[in-house]
């Protein structure tokens, strides 16, 4: 991000992170808390650089009373998941890029970079860039981001139901993963909806 310090910009990343998962800004409090400071008037000298600079608008009188300004945000792409983690933690974006078209069939809420090669005979290869929408209303067919316990793995979604959940690798030399959704954490991430890769 144009203009800011490794710092300010892993804050305005974390409160982006934190108004898309919790439907609202942080705290100077948690700010402080997440990043060490020991108190939370360091947190607030970070947040006027990033108001003085324009990503976001401080609003008195609350302490959750800061936005962002849309337009220095991109979509943020996410590498490799910590265990257990949310998937658009901090921790987990890599950077955040500007993407404005509509070649896809949704909106795209972030994009995964592929590890591996088990989805290598759909055209899904390690280092692209696949476009994930968060939808939850997946089906038999879609190309499914899944988290299974701690792990998040990219799958085509072969068959769902409350007792049995069987993602299928597309390169026949990886087996099926079966899971139980009443014994295992299992949740899906979001829907596939294309892929974008980088020749150089």
């Amino acid at each position: 991000m144009k203009n800011l310090t490794t710092r300010q910009s892993e804050i305005l990343t974390f409160i982006s992170d934190v108004i898309s998962n919790e439907g609202m800004p942080p705290t100077r409090k948690e700010i402080a808390l997440k990043f060490g400071f020991k108190s939370a008037n360091s947190a607030e000298e970070h947040l006027k650089a990033l108001d003085k600079k324009g990503y976001i608008d401080l609003h008195g009188g609350t302490s959750r009373g800061i936005s962002i300004n849309k337009s220095f945000l991109g979509i943020p792409i996410v590498g490799s998941v910590a265990a257990g983690s949310p998937l658009l933690a901090v921790e987990n974006v890599e950077e955040r890029i500007e993407f404005n078209g509509n070649i896809f069939s949704d909106s795209v809420d972030y994009f995964l970079r592929v590890k591996g090669d088990s989805m290598n005979e759909v055209g899904i290869v390690e280092g692209d860039l696949i476009a994930i929408n968060k939808r939850k209303d997946v089906k038999p067919g879609d190309i499914v981001v899944a988290r299974i316990n701690d792990d998040v793995t990219v799958k085509t979604l072969f068959h769902l139901d409350k007792r049995k959940v069987i993602l299928r690798p597309e390169n026949k030399n990886y087996k099926n993963i079966e899971i139980n959704p009443s014994v295992e954490n299992f949740d899906i991430e979001g829907k596939c909806l294309g892929v974008l890769r980088n020749y150089n």
